[in-house]
């Protein structure tokens, strides 16, 4: 028996809009669906029934992204030019705002992200920005999670990636560093001379009061230089000891 013509066009056409009707949502998405236009509910992954022309789906990544925030160009509290970069991690937590409440939202994310970052270090001096990083990254993660919220998004972290200095600006800070390190190294000089010094009085204080103490340090003392026999050992007597002798030998 021949087959219909019409008949297996219109089982083949009816095939086609079955599978059209279904569309799959993986794991780490959420669809947002639309019926003639509105939004309806928010889809969880696995295989959709969409009716064509009247539904529609637009599928929405809810996994962790990361931004990468341009290099910015930006003025210290106390007027220095600096040049930042970061890097913006950020979640969704409600697709459908994400979808209705702004356009674009990773481009708004992004400029977000510059315009913050501009200001926070705008309100901070070259100090403060150089050893508090850590702080002035949670300062901009704040207020980027707060202004993101409405759109449905969740900043979980903001890291400054790197801070660039001009050049008069360096060379004034290693000059500053090398000045700094002068003025420990002479503060540690004068307090090792001072307790050297403490030291020398104290020992000389008990050697006084010790008969016989300052003989024995110089018996010590020849001794240890006897040990090396490159070294020669001069013997100081006052000219008094001499004159003396000098009496005693012509008695």
């Amino acid at each position: 028996m021949t087959p219909n013509p019409l008949l297996v066009v219109a089982l083949i056409f009816c095939a086609i809009v079955f599978f059209s009707t279904i569309k799959q949502i993986n794991q780490y998405e959420k669809g947002i669906k639309f019926r003639f236009g509105k939004f309806v509910k928010i889809l969880q992954p696995g295989w959709k029934i969409v009716i064509p022309i009247i539904e529609s789906i637009r599928k929405v990544d809810v996994r962790t992204k990361a931004v990468d925030v341009p290099s910015q160009e930006a003025i210290t509290r106390d007027n220095v030019s600096v040049q930042i970069n970061a890097v913006l991690y950020y979640k969704i937590f409600d697709a459908s705002k994400a979808v209705l409440e702004v356009e674009n939202f990773m481009y708004a994310v992004g400029q977000l992200a510059q315009t913050t970052m501009r200001n926070v270090v705008g309100s901070v001096t070259l100090d403060e920005l150089l050893s508090e990083r850590d702080k002035i990254s949670s300062q901009i993660c704040e207020i980027i999670d707060q202004a993101s919220d409405p759109w449905g998004i969740s900043v979980e972290n903001v890291e400054l990636k790197d801070v660039a200095l001009p050049m008069e600006m360096k060379r004034s800070l290693a000059v500053a560093a090398e000045a700094e390190r002068e003025k420990s190294a002479v503060i540690t000089k004068a307090q090792g001379e001072l307790e050297a010094a403490n030291s020398l009085a104290k020992a000389a204080q008990i050697m006084a009061e010790t008969p016989g103490a300052l003989h024995l340090r110089t018996l010590s003392t020849l001794s240890d230089i006897s040990s090396d026999q490159s070294n020669t050992v001069i013997f100081c007597l006052p000219v008094e000891v001499l004159n003396a002798l000098q009496k005693v030998a012509q008695k």
